[in-house]
């Protein structure tokens, strides 16, 4: 067999090294409509993992494969971003809340009202760094529409749950009594109150003075079943209100 001199051989085809180039490329992540969502995704995995401490918007795009500048060129600043962040965690709060709902009849206005009472609280003990996020007023920004149509959305389930009204129209705005947005509020503040106390541990010290509760959310469940500020039925006494003078 007769082996070509070096000089004379002929040289690889470059067609075959160009095909492995291509290969050797990762394709791209995103395509430039789901770089939000994927920004998004990011920046919430950086909360977890360092907690808002560690957001910015460099670390955001590191997390995202993304070039430095993609954050501000879609969200503005960190703020924008982050604001957009609580409001994929509002809707979040209402799917749970209408999920929890859901297998209920709508005749049972105490059992719906016992459902996102446990569904607030629950969702908050399953994502703790994002429900934080979601009432720091110092970080976020109220104006944005994403986010105030967001949150507009989660209290509209809980109003008219706890209130017991039928849903009008999504366009329409809410008309409630006085009495109505008593209970509300004491409703609000008791399931909002019982998820700060779990997700920032502060219920270990009274654990210790029981045996009753293996651990915090058991307590924390015990408090939503046999206490309902708000949730139960109105009593004219206990919901009155004063004219103002």
């Amino acid at each position: 067999m007769t082996v070509p001199h070096p000089r004379t051989r002929k040289p690889a085809s470059a067609a075959p090294r160009r095909a492995a180039a291509k290969k050797a490329v990762a394709p791209k992540p995103y395509h430039h409509g789901a770089l939000p969502e994927a920004l998004l995704a990011a920046a919430e995995a950086v909360l977890v993992r360092d907690g808002l401490a560690g957001l910015g918007l460099r670390a955001i795009a590191r997390e995202a494969g993304v070039s430095h500048t993609a954050p501000k060129h879609h969200f503005g600043d960190t703020t924008g971003l982050l604001s957009e962040l609580a409001a994929v965690g509002f809707w979040r709060l209402r799917d749970a809340m209408l999920a929890a709902m859901a297998p209920l009849d709508p005749s049972d206005a105490n059992g719906r009202r016992d459902a996102i009472g446990h569904a607030y609280v629950h969702f908050a003990h399953r994502n703790p760094a994002l429900f934080g996020l979601m009432f720091r007023n110092e970080i976020i920004d109220w104006r944005r529409p994403a986010l105030a149509e967001a949150a507009g959305a989660a209290i509209r389930v809980m109003a008219l749950t706890i209130s017991g009204k039928a849903a009008p129209p999504a366009i329409s705005p809410l008309a409630l009594s006085g009495t109505e947005v008593v209970r509300i509020t004491a409703a609000w503040a008791h399931v909002h109150g019982l998820a700060t106390l779990l997700i920032d541990q502060r219920l270990q010290g009274i654990l210790k003075t029981t045996r009753a509760f293996d651990n915090s959310l058991a307590l924390v469940d015990a408090v939503l079943r046999d206490t309902k500020p708000g949730l139960g039925p109105a009593t004219p006494e206990a919901t009155a209100v004063r004219r103002k003078k």
